[in-house]
């Protein structure tokens, strides 16, 4: 049996010079005893997987709302996959894997219904109040929305898990880290999240886009990539099957996955990185593609955006939430007695345009829509 000590020395012994230990964690803002056989990371991923806002990503949109089909994507698959690919890449180079895997984990808490729409429909309604961005969400449901326990508010998770929460950063999400030291970068257990993130999304939105036939094979005849991968696996458009969807999407995860392990693994040479400050202060994010993978990945994600995300019947219901999310707000709004009670008492210490933020956020799709029912229709009891 492995007591926590014996798993710290481990770390010690094992992880490359520039890993986050456990042992080296700048600790969690309540005190509190350390566990005999978990290591403070391994506590943290633990505590995110148990809440309650973990469990609702279960019915959060990725790009397919839950009831359209069994096998889509959802919020809570998608950090399942993006954790899956960190530890794979953080294993590579002797990174943390419970510090990756609890920061891809707790990445997407913040998301609202209906997905990215649903965060463009709270940002414009929280405009003079703060707005909205969905990173900075995350860390306030593990810092203060999820009541867990009796001595503190939220999840009192490591300095480490928070601040890699809040610098979660890709091409469409910039968060300011007020209170992270902004103006240093993210663990390289926290970078290789940006760029699991971005891969689990390109690949499974393309999977789930084909399985829905909004997108076409002949549709990506132009796609680099896609070529690349029919090419190195033989497969024809002409007779392109279920099987082969599942080999080719699997090959782009493996190349991908391999570039940025490459990548990285060649700057932290090139650079002489030795310890985990050294990577907090360099002059730019050390985990990410090859500039020949990155073109070739913004073309992908280019196709997704012109051919499945603005995808007329995509387009419908993304257009239809933010209805939906705009006039629940306003209807709590304009008659807060109509949340529920525990959620009322929050407006003595708390602004409550971001009460009522906090209360939708947290929705899943189909509450949405039950919530609305119950709203606006006479015919359904509230």
């Amino acid at each position: 049996m492995f007591t926590r000590e014996e798993l710290e020395e481990l770390e010690m012994q094992h992880l490359a010079p520039y890993a986050v230990k456990s042992r080296e964690s700048r600790g969690r803002v309540y005190a509190e005893s350390e566990h005999p056989y978990r290591t403070a990371f391994q506590r943290d991923r633990d505590r995110i997987i148990h809440t309650t806002a973990f469990r609702r990503l279960e019915y959060k949109t990725q790009v397919f709302v839950n009831y359209e089909g069994d096998y889509y994507r959802t919020r809570l698959t998608h950090s399942i996959e993006t954790a899956q690919i960190g530890r794979t890449m953080a294993r590579a180079l002797g990174l943390n894997e419970d510090l990756t895997e609890a920061i891809a984990l707790a990445h997407d808490l913040g998301h609202t219904p209906f997905g990215h729409s649903g965060e463009v429909a709270l940002n414009e309604l929280m405009r003079e109040h703060g707005g909205f961005n969905h990173n900075d969400q995350s860390l306030r449901i593990v810092e203060k929305l999820e009541q867990r326990y009796p001595d503190f508010p939220g999840l009192n998770l490591t300095w480490e898990v928070r601040e890699g929460i809040v610098k979660h950063t890709t091409e469409y999400d910039v968060s300011e880290a007020v209170e992270y030291e902004p103006h240093k970068r993210a663990t390289l257990e926290g970078q290789f999240i940006n760029a699991a993130d971005e891969i689990a999304y390109t690949t499974h939105d393309l999977d789930d886009g084909l399985r829905s036939e909004l997108i076409q094979v002949n549709d990506l005849r132009d796609v680099q990539l896609w070529n690349e991968a029919l090419h190195a696996l033989d497969i024809v458009e002409h007779d392109f099957t279920e099987m082969a969807r599942r080999r080719v999407i699997r090959y782009l995860i493996n190349l991908e996955v391999t570039d940025v392990i490459h990548t990285t693994n060649n700057k932290l040479i090139e650079m002489g990185i030795q310890t985990p400050e050294d990577i907090r202060c360099a002059p730019q994010n050390l985990a990410g593609f090859s500039p020949h993978m990155l073109g070739r990945n913004r073309e992908l994600k280019g196709f997704l955006l012109a051919r499945l995300y603005c995808h007329h019947r995509v387009m419908r219901m993304q257009v239809k939430a933010q209805r939906l999310i705009r006039q629940l707000f306003e209807a709590y709004l304009s008659e807060p007695r109509q949340l529920p009670l525990e959620v009322q008492a929050r407006f003595a210490n708390e602004q409550p345009e971001r009460v009522i933020c906090d209360y939708t956020a947290g929705m899943t799709d189909r509450f949405v829509i039950q919530e609305y029912r119950k709203l606006f229709d006479p015919t359904t009891r509230g």
